[in-house]
Protein backbone atom coordinates (compact mmCIF):
# COMPACT_ATOMS: atom_id res chain seq x y z
CA UNK A 1 0.00 0.00 0.00
CA UNK A 2 2.95 1.98 0.36
CA UNK A 3 2.19 4.57 -2.20
CA UNK A 4 -1.76 4.40 -2.15
CA UNK A 5 -2.29 7.53 -0.86
CA UNK A 6 0.60 9.68 -2.49
CA UNK A 7 -1.37 8.99 -4.71
CA UNK A 8 -4.18 9.99 -3.00
CA UNK A 9 -1.71 12.56 -2.07
CA UNK A 10 -0.73 14.60 -5.33
CA UNK A 11 -3.69 16.58 -5.98
CA UNK A 12 -6.21 20.31 -4.18
CA UNK A 13 -8.35 22.68 -4.87
CA UNK A 14 -7.49 26.57 -6.47
CA UNK A 15 -10.80 27.82 -5.52
CA UNK A 16 -12.85 25.50 -3.17
CA UNK A 17 -16.18 28.24 -4.48
CA UNK A 18 -15.82 26.46 -7.82
CA UNK A 19 -16.96 23.28 -5.85
CA UNK A 20 -14.41 20.68 -6.78
CA UNK A 21 -15.56 18.68 -3.74
CA UNK A 22 -18.56 18.57 -1.57
CA UNK A 23 -17.96 19.02 2.50
CA UNK A 24 -17.85 15.68 4.01
CA UNK A 25 -16.53 13.72 0.47
CA UNK A 26 -15.00 10.25 1.34
CA UNK A 27 -14.12 7.91 -0.73
CA UNK A 28 -12.96 4.29 0.10
CA UNK A 29 -10.45 1.98 -2.00
CA UNK A 30 -10.48 -1.39 -2.34
CA UNK A 31 -6.67 -2.10 -1.96
CA UNK A 32 -5.92 -5.45 -3.93
CA UNK A 33 -1.72 -7.09 -3.77
CA UNK A 34 -1.75 -9.03 -6.70
CA UNK A 35 -5.32 -10.80 -6.83
CA UNK A 36 -5.53 -10.44 -3.18
CA UNK A 37 -8.04 -8.12 -0.92
CA UNK A 38 -5.49 -6.77 0.73
CA UNK A 39 -6.18 -3.37 2.59
CA UNK A 40 -8.73 -0.83 2.69
CA UNK A 41 -7.73 3.15 2.30
CA UNK A 42 -9.77 5.82 2.77
CA UNK A 43 -9.71 9.73 1.59
CA UNK A 44 -12.14 12.48 3.02
CA UNK A 45 -12.29 16.00 2.95
CA UNK A 46 -14.96 18.14 5.88
CA UNK A 47 -15.08 21.51 7.56
CA UNK A 48 -13.05 22.08 10.89
CA UNK A 49 -10.92 24.40 12.52
CA UNK A 50 -7.67 24.98 13.04
CA UNK A 51 -6.78 27.33 16.25
CA UNK A 52 -10.21 29.39 15.40
CA UNK A 53 -9.80 29.60 11.75
CA UNK A 54 -12.04 27.75 9.52
CA UNK A 55 -10.21 24.89 7.55
CA UNK A 56 -10.27 22.03 5.05
CA UNK A 57 -9.44 18.79 7.35
CA UNK A 58 -7.70 16.66 4.77
CA UNK A 59 -7.37 12.63 6.02
CA UNK A 60 -6.30 9.63 4.33
CA UNK A 61 -6.14 6.29 6.31
CA UNK A 62 -4.60 2.81 4.92
CA UNK A 63 -4.88 -0.39 6.94
CA UNK A 64 -4.64 -3.77 5.89
CA UNK A 65 -7.49 -6.17 6.48
CA UNK A 66 -6.28 -8.87 9.32
CA UNK A 67 -6.03 -11.70 7.94
CA UNK A 68 -2.92 -9.85 5.68
CA UNK A 69 -1.24 -8.39 8.59
CA UNK A 70 0.46 -11.54 9.46
CA UNK A 71 2.89 -10.77 6.13
CA UNK A 72 2.66 -7.39 6.26
CA UNK A 73 0.92 -5.06 8.80
CA UNK A 74 -0.01 -1.32 7.57
CA UNK A 75 -1.61 1.29 9.57
CA UNK A 76 -0.94 4.52 7.91
CA UNK A 77 -2.85 7.81 8.90
CA UNK A 78 -2.05 11.24 7.41
CA UNK A 79 -3.22 14.99 8.07
CA UNK A 80 -3.56 18.47 6.70
CA UNK A 81 -5.19 21.48 7.79
CA UNK A 82 -5.87 23.55 5.19
CA UNK A 83 -6.72 27.26 5.34
CA UNK A 84 -10.24 27.76 3.61
CA UNK A 85 -9.23 31.22 2.16
CA UNK A 86 -5.64 31.00 1.49
CA UNK A 87 -5.91 27.66 0.25
CA UNK A 88 -2.43 26.96 2.47
CA UNK A 89 -1.80 24.84 4.54
CA UNK A 90 -1.06 25.14 8.44
CA UNK A 91 -0.04 21.76 9.43
CA UNK A 92 0.75 18.63 7.81
CA UNK A 93 0.95 15.17 9.94
CA UNK A 94 1.96 11.71 8.60
CA UNK A 95 2.45 8.35 10.38
CA UNK A 96 3.46 5.43 8.95
CA UNK A 97 3.44 2.16 10.01
CA UNK A 98 4.73 -0.50 7.46
CA UNK A 99 5.74 -3.84 8.19
CA UNK A 100 8.06 -3.12 10.74
CA UNK A 101 9.00 0.36 9.20
CA UNK A 102 7.76 3.56 11.35
CA UNK A 103 7.63 7.07 10.25
CA UNK A 104 5.66 10.18 12.29
CA UNK A 105 6.71 14.00 11.07
CA UNK A 106 4.86 17.23 10.87
CA UNK A 107 5.30 20.65 9.54
CA UNK A 108 3.95 23.93 10.81
CA UNK A 109 3.47 26.28 8.22
CA UNK A 110 4.06 30.57 8.66
CA UNK A 111 3.39 31.70 5.24
CA UNK A 112 4.00 35.05 5.92
CA UNK A 113 7.65 34.28 7.31
CA UNK A 114 7.62 31.28 3.94
CA UNK A 115 9.55 29.69 7.19
CA UNK A 116 8.32 25.79 8.44
CA UNK A 117 8.86 24.17 11.28
CA UNK A 118 9.76 20.42 10.62
CA UNK A 119 9.06 17.80 13.44
CA UNK A 120 10.40 14.81 13.54
CA UNK A 121 10.00 12.03 15.44
CA UNK A 122 12.87 9.59 16.88
CA UNK A 123 11.18 6.11 18.14
CA UNK A 124 14.74 5.38 19.80
CA UNK A 125 14.72 9.14 21.84
CA UNK A 126 10.86 8.98 22.34
CA UNK A 127 10.99 12.77 21.53
CA UNK A 128 10.28 15.34 18.65
CA UNK A 129 13.45 16.69 16.95
CA UNK A 130 12.64 20.17 15.69
CA UNK A 131 14.20 22.24 12.48
CA UNK A 132 13.30 25.19 11.09
CA UNK A 133 13.34 26.07 6.75
CA UNK A 134 12.74 28.30 4.03
CA UNK A 135 9.78 27.35 1.51
CA UNK A 136 8.19 28.71 -1.08
CA UNK A 137 6.03 31.31 -0.99
CA UNK A 138 2.75 28.86 -2.72
CA UNK A 139 4.20 25.52 -0.53
CA UNK A 140 1.41 22.91 -0.22
CA UNK A 141 1.85 19.57 1.98
CA UNK A 142 1.54 16.60 -0.39
CA UNK A 143 -2.09 15.95 0.51
CA UNK A 144 -3.26 20.04 -0.23
CA UNK A 145 -1.68 18.87 -3.29
CA UNK A 146 -3.90 16.80 -4.14
CA UNK A 147 -7.24 18.75 -4.15
CA UNK A 148 -4.77 21.62 -5.56
CA UNK A 149 -4.34 19.49 -8.64
CA UNK A 150 -7.72 18.00 -8.81
CA UNK A 151 -9.50 21.80 -9.63
CA UNK A 152 -6.79 22.16 -12.49
CA UNK A 153 -8.01 22.48 -16.20
CA UNK A 154 -5.89 19.14 -17.24
CA UNK A 155 -5.09 18.51 -20.28
CA UNK A 156 -3.44 15.59 -22.43
CA UNK A 157 0.10 16.01 -23.09
CA UNK A 158 0.66 19.06 -20.55
CA UNK A 159 1.56 19.09 -16.83
CA UNK A 160 0.28 20.67 -13.41
CA UNK A 161 3.32 22.09 -11.59
CA UNK A 162 3.03 22.18 -7.87
CA UNK A 163 5.60 23.14 -4.97
CA UNK A 164 5.35 20.74 -2.17
CA UNK A 165 6.95 21.21 1.07
CA UNK A 166 7.14 18.23 3.19
CA UNK A 167 9.70 15.59 5.01
CA UNK A 168 11.62 18.09 5.55
CA UNK A 169 12.27 19.12 1.93
CA UNK A 170 11.02 21.62 -1.11
CA UNK A 171 10.13 19.44 -3.41
CA UNK A 172 9.07 21.20 -6.82
CA UNK A 173 6.72 18.77 -8.43
CA UNK A 174 5.14 18.02 -12.13
CA UNK A 175 2.12 16.21 -12.55
CA UNK A 176 1.67 14.32 -15.71
CA UNK A 177 -1.93 13.88 -17.98
CA UNK A 178 -0.92 10.82 -20.25
CA UNK A 179 -4.34 9.75 -21.97
CA UNK A 180 -7.62 9.59 -21.48
CA UNK A 181 -9.19 6.66 -20.87
CA UNK A 182 -12.54 4.31 -20.23
CA UNK A 183 -12.63 2.88 -17.29
CA UNK A 184 -15.57 0.72 -15.65
CA UNK A 185 -16.15 2.41 -12.11
CA UNK A 186 -19.19 2.86 -9.38
CA UNK A 187 -20.30 5.40 -11.41
CA UNK A 188 -20.66 3.29 -14.90
CA UNK A 189 -18.44 3.64 -17.13
CA UNK A 190 -16.67 7.23 -17.41
CA UNK A 191 -14.06 8.61 -19.23
CA UNK A 192 -10.97 9.38 -17.24
CA UNK A 193 -7.61 11.37 -17.02
CA UNK A 194 -4.35 9.28 -16.64
CA UNK A 195 -2.51 11.23 -14.19
CA UNK A 196 1.39 10.41 -12.82
CA UNK A 197 2.94 12.78 -10.09
CA UNK A 198 6.40 13.05 -10.01
CA UNK A 199 7.17 13.68 -6.44
CA UNK A 200 10.72 13.34 -5.65
CA UNK A 201 11.30 12.52 -1.91
CA UNK A 202 9.42 9.76 0.24
CA UNK A 203 5.69 11.30 -0.75
CA UNK A 204 3.75 9.76 1.62
CA UNK A 205 5.00 6.46 1.53
CA UNK A 206 8.34 4.84 1.69
CA UNK A 207 8.11 4.39 -2.14
CA UNK A 208 9.31 2.09 -5.12
CA UNK A 209 8.29 2.89 -9.31
CA UNK A 210 6.00 4.99 -10.49
CA UNK A 211 2.32 5.76 -9.50
CA UNK A 212 -0.83 6.05 -12.26
CA UNK A 213 -4.04 7.37 -10.94
CA UNK A 214 -7.45 7.76 -12.86
CA UNK A 215 -9.13 11.04 -12.14
CA UNK A 216 -12.72 11.16 -13.97
CA UNK A 217 -12.60 13.89 -17.08
CA UNK A 218 -14.90 16.32 -15.49
CA UNK A 219 -14.88 19.38 -12.84
CA UNK A 220 -14.66 17.02 -10.32
CA UNK A 221 -11.87 14.44 -11.44
CA UNK A 222 -12.36 12.46 -8.61
CA UNK A 223 -9.96 9.36 -8.48
CA UNK A 224 -11.40 6.19 -9.32
CA UNK A 225 -8.06 3.84 -9.88
CA UNK A 226 -4.49 3.47 -8.82
CA UNK A 227 -2.04 1.45 -9.68
CA UNK A 228 1.91 1.33 -8.43
CA UNK A 229 4.82 -0.84 -7.69
CA UNK A 230 5.61 -1.38 -4.14
CA UNK A 231 8.97 -2.79 -2.23
CA UNK A 232 6.93 -6.35 -2.23
CA UNK A 233 4.88 -6.10 -5.57
CA UNK A 234 2.38 -4.24 -6.96
CA UNK A 235 -0.76 -3.11 -6.04
CA UNK A 236 -3.96 -1.56 -7.21
CA UNK A 237 -6.48 0.53 -5.39
CA UNK A 238 -10.58 0.80 -6.75
CA UNK A 239 -13.16 3.06 -5.65
CA UNK A 240 -15.78 1.03 -4.09
CA UNK A 241 -17.72 3.68 -2.09
CA UNK A 242 -18.30 7.57 -2.35
CA UNK A 243 -20.34 9.56 -0.05
CA UNK A 244 -20.92 13.87 -0.41
CA UNK A 245 -20.16 13.33 -4.33
CA UNK A 246 -21.90 15.17 -6.82
CA UNK A 247 -21.78 12.11 -9.20
CA UNK A 248 -24.58 9.19 -9.27
CA UNK A 249 -23.69 5.83 -8.09
CA UNK A 250 -24.73 3.15 -10.44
Amino acid sequence: MKRFIIAIILLSAMSLSAAVFMDGEKLTFNVKYGIVNAAEATLEARTSVYQGTPVWYLTTNARTHNFFDKFFKIRDRVESWWDKESLLPYKFSKNLQEGRYRQHRVHIYDHARRRTTYQRWSFRENRFENSEMDMPIDAQDILSAFYYVRSQPLQVGKSVMVNITADGRNMPTEVLVHRKEKVKSIFGEVECLVIEPKLKGEALFKQTGNILIWVTNDAFKIPVKLESKISFGSFTATLESAQKVPLKLK
